[in-house]
């Protein structure tokens, strides 16, 4: 098991978290860890996990900032930006 940082150092970025946690899993998947070793990697993954989580809730509230507050719903129908063009030429 090769540690790159100690382990309750903050991740660079979300996708290096996401990256380490993806490797922590794989380790744990295999069965090979010692049992120390194995709780070592779960409290690192759960420290992972509760990063991800608020950077995950730190860019939902900007998106609501940038937004004015008001999430509009995904409009997949091509029609309605269609008739705005026609009315336009």
């Amino acid at each position: 098991m090769s540690k790159k940082l100690p382990a309750n150092a903050t991740p660079a970025s979300f996708e290096s978290a996401m990256a380490e946690l993806s490797e922590l899993v794989s380790q744990m998947e295999t069965g090979q860890l010692p049992l120390e070793a194995s709780v070592t990697a779960y409290q690192r993954g759960s420290e992972l996990i509760k990063y991800c989580a608020f950077q995950l809730e730190k860019v939902e509230q900007q998106v609501k900032i940038l937004d004015a507050g008001m999430l509009k719903p995904f409009n997949t129908e091509l029609s309605d930006g269609n008739d705005n063009a026609e009315g336009q030429a």
